[in-house]
């Protein structure tokens, strides 16, 4: 599965969009019923550490939207702690089902 990544005021190199899809492909592998990703990625101002921020928003049907946001130094480091806080989410709805 795709994610369709949103670059908010900048242009994402391919480096980035192939980590994102990796991981986003990974968890969707480990939990079947991920029907979509959304991922936004944005500078938060002022320009200092820690302004890279990474939201995922995650559609699985018969569910509201899983959604994690996380900022740091990195856009990768962002998007693994977005996926980490959402595997906790969809281990959470995995055992509602």
């Amino acid at each position: 599965m795709e994610a369709k990544i949103n670059a908010i005021h900048f242009d994402i190199t391919e480096k980035l969009t192939g980590f994102i899809n990796k991981k986003i492909d990974k968890l969707s592998r480990r939990f079947e019923a991920i029907t979509g990703a959304e991922v936004s990625l944005k500078v938060v101002k002022p320009e200092t550490s820690m302004n890279k921020e990474a939201s995922v928003m995650l559609t699985v049907p018969q569910s509201p939207d899983l959604f994690a946001s996380k900022t740091a130094d990195t856009f990768e480091e962002a998007v693994d702690l977005c996926i980490a806080a959402l595997e906790t989410q969809l281990e959470k709805y995995k055992d509602k089902k």
